[in-house]
């Protein structure tokens, strides 16, 4: 019984979200906003293509992953091999305008990316004349599941 009523708040979860972002409510957009919610850390496209299933092609995800980007669902993180993962956003990001300078981190033994909301940035000094646009920090090294 328990499992049907987390399913059910997961479903309504995803529809409030697409709703609230002006996007229409898909079986596609369903499925990927699904994964990020059941899923701690970043994905990449593949890791979506992988377990979204057979009936999602690589396009309709990159053009999910970039509708939920320009709409403040997911927020992108480059990785050191300069591939991207994606993550979702916290409510303070908004279409067109994401808040996620934060720091991300990569855990060299398992691949795991996930978000350290709780570190704070520190202060970046620019010279004259320089405006920041968005700051990312990327520190690798091993997770606490691989540590043990």
């Amino acid at each position: 019984m328990e499992k049907k009523t987390d399913t059910a708040n997961i479903e309504t979860k995803i529809d409030l979200l697409l709703k609230k972002s002006n996007l229409s409510v898909t079986g596609g957009r369903r499925r990927i906003l699904e994964l990020f919610l059941q899923h701690d850390g970043a994905l990449s496209h593949g890791d979506i293509e992988k377990k979204a299933g057979e009936k999602f092609d690589r396009v309709t995800i990159y053009r999910t992953l970039q509708a939920f980007l320009e709409k403040g669902l997911i927020h992108s993180i480059p990785t050191s091999d300069n591939s991207i993962r994606y993550a979702l956003c916290k409510d303070d990001c908004s279409d067109g305008h994401h808040h996620d300078d934060h720091v991300h981190f990569i855990c060299t033994a398992c691949g795991t990316t996930v978000c350290l909301e709780e570190v704070t940035l520190p202060a970046i000094k620019l010279p004259r004349g320089y405006t920041t646009e968005q700051v990312e920090v990327l520190v690798s090294g091993v997770c606490k599941s691989c540590n043990h």
